[in-house]
């Protein structure tokens, strides 16, 4: 990802089993205040459980409470399964670089546990509750 200013990152993410390459984009419609949740508009591969190529396009509601959990809440749209879903999880932060991240795609549920630096993170990955993974990201 890189990002372009405070509000935007755009990028690409790489799928070597797959072996394709999809755009990434995220767009701070408005930061989250003490009233107000974050509000963010992006689109990623939608991969979870899809085939090859579809993309998905999602408005991601995020509030934090008791600033170590972050609930979110997200309208998605699915070029999959040409209709919309609803993912849902909560980010826990369990120090300043671990984060343990239980969720719902909208389709299964699945549980990460993040490792993060400045630059980059590894996350470790139990697809729908049974199926180990692996992602590695960095920024530049």
């Amino acid at each position: 990802m890189y990002r372009v200013d405070r509000k935007l990152s755009v990028g690409f993410e790489y799928n070597p089993l797959a072996g394709e390459v999809n755009p990434l984009m995220n767009y701070m419609i408005q930061e989250e205040t003490d009233r107000m949740p974050l509000i963010n508009f992006g689109t990623s591969s939608d991969r979870i459980g899809t085939p090859k190529g579809p993309q998905a396009y999602y408005v991601t509601f995020a509030k934090t409470i008791q600033s170590r959990v972050v609930p979110y809440l997200s309208i998605n749209y699915s070029e999959f399964e040409k209709g919309l879903n609803f993912p849902f999880g909560a980010n826990i932060f369990l120090d300043k670089n671990w984060v343990l991240l239980p969720m719902h795609d909208g389709r299964k549920s699945h549980l990460l546990m993040t490792y993060r630096t400045e630059r980059s993170s590894v996350s470790f990955m139990l697809i729908w509750m049974k199926h180990p993974g692996i992602s590695l990201s960095w920024n530049f």
